[in-house]
This record gives C-alpha cells, sequence and structure tokens, in this order.
C-alpha cells in the first residue's frame, strides 16, 4: 500500500480531473484539511465511478454487472476502514482519512447506499423520495466533509448534531443542483431524478422528458427543484458559518460555484440543456471572492426563515431510510 504522502498525491490528481470546481475551492483550506479533503473525494469518485462503469464521471458504461461492482465497493470500503490494504489507492486512502478524523462505516454505507438506488434502477416517486436520494450521494457526503473540517461527533451535543444537519443540507443542494444541469445526460443513460408525481401531473410519458414539446412543463419542475436548493443552501449558510475560517471561505466559496451552475440553468429556461452549465474560470475566481466577503460576515439575514421551508433534514432522512429498505 503507498504511503500517506503518495495517496494525497493520488487523490490530488483524482479531484482536478474529476471536479475543476471543488478543485479549486479546495485550495482555499489549511493544509491538513485540504488534503483530507481530497483523500475523501477521491474516494467518492472512484466509488461513484465503480458503481456507474464510467470514469471520472464520464458516460455510464455497461450496466449488467451493476451488483457485483456494489459489492466490490462495500468490500474495499469495509477493508479500507480496517486499516487494510484494498489494492486501490483510492480506497486506501479512505482508510487513512477515516482514521484520522473518525469516518464511521455507518457514514459510508449511507452514501454506498444511494449507488445501490442506482444499481437496483430505482426511481423518485415523489419529492421527498428525490431529496432521499440527494441525501445519500451528497447529504451524507456533506456529514462526512464537515467531520473532516472538524465538526465533533453530534452524540449529546446540540451545536454538533445541528451543523452536522446543515452540512448534509449543502449536499443536498448541489445535489439538486447536479439533477437540473444533468437531465440530458442522465437521459440519456436511462435515468431520471425528477419525481414520478411531477411527470404525471405534467402529462409527460414515462421516458419522454426531454423531448421538446415538454419543454414548458419541464422547465416549472426545475424551477422547483432550484427552490429546493435555494432552501438547503440557505440552511448550509447558517452552518458554514461555525467552521473554522479557512474552511468556512472554502465551503462558501463553493456555494457560489454550485448555485451559479443551477441559476445558469433555471435562468435559460427552455435552452437550459442546450450545452452543459459550467462556471468558467473568472466566474469561479469571482465566486471565492464572494466567498470571502461571506466568511467574514454573519450568514445573510433571511437564511433562518428561507431553511425553515426545508421539507426533510438528516435525521428525517435516516428514519426514512430505515423504514423504506434503503441500506448499503
Amino acid at each position: 500500500m503507498q504511503d500517506r504522502t503518495q495517496l494525497v498525491a493520488h487523490a490530488r490528481r483524482t479531484i482536478a480531473r474529476g471536479s475543476k470546481s471543488f478543485a479549486a475551492a479546495s485550495m482555499l483550506f489549511d493544509r491538513v484539511t485540504r488534503e483530507r479533503v481530497w483523500l475523501l473525494y477521491a474516494w467518492c469518485r472512484a466509488a461513484d465511478d465503480l458503481a456507474d462503469a464510467q470514469d471520472m464521471g464520464g458516460d455510464l458504461g455497461d450496466q449488467s454487472e451493476a451488483e457485483a461492482r456494489l459489492a466490490t465497493i462495500r468490500e474495499r470500503t469495509a477493508l479500507a476502514l480496517a486499516g487494510q490494504p484494498t489494492g486501490d489507492a483510492s480506497f486506501d486512502g479512505l482508510g487513512v482519512v477515516a482514521a484520522e478524523c473518525g469516518l464511521t462505516q455507518a457514514m459510508c454505507d449511507d452514501v454506498i447506499a444511494g449507488f445501490a438506488m442506482d444499481a437496483a434502477d430505482w426511481r423518485p416517486r415523489d419529492r421527498d423520495d428525490m431529496l432521499q436520494y440527494c441525501y445519500h450521494v451528497a447529504g451524507a457526503v456533506g456529514v462526512m466533509m464537515a467531520k473532516v473540517m472538524g465538526v465533533p461527533d453530534d452524540d449529546g451535543d446540540t451545536l454538533a448534531s445541528d451543523t452536522l444537519d446543515r452540512a448534509c443540507d449543502l449536499g443536498i443542494a448541489f445535489q439538486l443542483g447536479n439533477i437540473v444541469r444533468d437531465l440530458w445526460e442522465d437521459d440519456a443513460a436511462g435515468r431520471c431524478y425528477l419525481p414520478v408525481e411531477w411527470l404525471v401531473e405534467a402529462d409527460i410519458p414515462p421516458g419522454q422528458h426531454m423531448k421538446p414539446i415538454y419543454r414548458e412543463p419541464l422547465v416549472a419542475m426545475v424551477q422547483q427543484a432550484c427552490l429546493l436548493a435555494r432552501t438547503y443552501e440557505a440552511s448550509a449558510r447558517i452552518g458554514a458559518a461555525r467552521l473554522p475560517f479557512r474552511s468556512r471561505w472554502a465551503i462558501l466559496s463553493a456555494t457560489g460555484i454550485y448555485g451559479a451552475i443551477a441559476r445558469k440553468v433555471e435562468d435559460a429556461g427552455e435552452h437550459g440543456w442546450d450545452h452543459r452549465a459550467f462556471t468558467s474560470r473568472f466566474e469561479k475566481l469571482g465566486h471565492v471572492a464572494g466567498g470571502l466577503r461571506a466568511s467574514m460576515a454573519p450568514p445573510p439575514e433571511g437564511c433562518a426563515e428561507q431553511a425553515k421551508g426545508r421539507p426533510l433534514t438528516r435525521l428525517g432522512f435516516a428514519e426514512r431510510a430505515r423504514e423504506k429498505g434503503y441500506a448499503a
């Protein structure tokens, strides 16, 4: 197994290839936190790629062996958490950051449950199902990232518990943005993360939502999803204010970058999928500057009130997961 320095170098290359937006924001963390963030990101990226038979989030590969790939993710993750070599630097890196920051099997299982939902060709029935998926593939990652940034366990600590809730909320906001941005790519891969109830109410037949004739109702659904994203983002800004300065700056910069992508899709209306929305290097620098300003001020007025509109929070997602049998 490679040593920590080699694993960090591998993780840095991974985030540089896998997410230019998060790679840019990650440079704002202090060195120790930055390296840990990279290590956690590399596991998330490797597991996601393995689950979808893809490379760095690219086109989906052959999905016929999804359950076998899911079993590999479980096996390598368990080995990593036990401090054993896995044969994969991204999973070995998870073992390092888990030991340093107290990441647990249960935390990893919450994320892997999202891959299991895709492996089962799962579709969200309603809004809460859509948010449940966002929780597993991104909200649970937000909780792990908060632990990496030094947020303590929530056992008996009300403030820590609330901060972890809001870290989860940021992941959900990011994933809602991903859903609206990637509607075209997901449709090409035979996937759709918009609630079935929304499609039925709009009289859109299954698998037809990207047809030009349905663009008007599709735009209305994107607006609903973006409104939800802003609600969760408002909550996340309250939690970010409690982080150390460098972490606060990095997270608020990432919030600006990812939020801008969702706003571009929303603002483009029926043309939101003419090309894949992204932020330019110049725009990223603007959001880094905006993140710096935001990190030196209290959360914007109205965040607390807006955050009350969240339909579900971390504990609610955990309860739904138990009730509905969503498990890694």
